[in-house]
């Protein structure tokens, strides 16, 4: 059975009856949608000491999963933070950096979702739009704190976005303000949003399964993204 490997969020949170400290946690809907699919998930927190020796991770698992979470911290892409930036996690970027490149090196099937995808593209020397309401006039791809929008996703035909997701167009759960400004090296949009062109999938067509999607295919249990990342894992 195969593994794959989930980036945790690092927070403060709440739990038990008083306790309120930093914690390594993701949303449970991403292990459900990896076991629904036939492999076991492993959770992974930021660690500097990973992020020098990102093999040590890597060799435990068969797939990589880049979660979504917080801002990425502009620096990583040679930006200065606007206002409209939120909290970051430089040690989360770090770490999160380290093992996108080096899965990357490695031809591991890699899938980024939300933030992730913005991941992929800055681990790929792109940059980010920092606040997406600013540039399109809305903030229908996070209108309600919370709350996932829902909307429709053109996928390019034979694309890896079309064969992981089995359709040309689907219906996605979204909830983000950010998004791929400067493309990445190597990297093609192989999907935009219906209603105003967001890239909303990105790929690097030279690797086996290296996909990147602004939505949440964990939130959707007729979404065949994660299912199609298990089976690259598997082969």
């Amino acid at each position: 059975m195969p593994v794959v490997g989930l980036i945790a969020e690092t927070g403060r949170t709440r739990h038990g009856d008083a306790w309120d400290e930093d914690c390594d946690y993701l949303p449970r809907a991403y292990s459900l949608a990896v076991e629904r699919a036939g492999a076991v998930a492993l959770l992974l927190p930021s660690s500097d000491v990973v992020a020098r020796e990102p093999d040590v991770v890597l060799d435990l698992v068969d797939a990589l999963v880049l979660s979504g979470g917080c801002d990425i911290d502009p620096v990583s892409y040679g930006a200065r933070q606007s206002e409209r930036t939120g909290p970051t996690r430089p040690e989360r970027d770090r770490f999160e950096l380290a093992l996108a490149h080096r899965s990357l090196e490695r031809d591991l099937p890699l899938l980024g979702i939300c933030r992730g995808m913005e991941m992929l593209n800055v681990a790929s020397g792109g940059t980010l739009t920092q606040h997406l309401p600013d540039a399109l006039g809305s903030d229908r791809h996070a209108h309600t704190p919370g709350a996932f929008a829902d909307h429709e996703v053109e996928l390019e035909p034979a694309s890896l976005a079309a064969r992981a997701a089995g359709a040309g167009r689907i219906a996605v759960k979204s909830h983000h303000h950010q998004g791929v400004a400067e493309l990445g090296e190597g990297l093609v949009v192989s999907g935009r949003a219906v209603e105003d062109g967001l890239a909303e999938a990105i790929e690097l067509p030279d690797r086996n399964f290296a996909l990147g999607v602004l939505w949440h295919p964990e939130e959707d249990e007729a979404d065949r993204i994660i299912g199609s990342l298990v089976e690259a894992a598997t082969a």
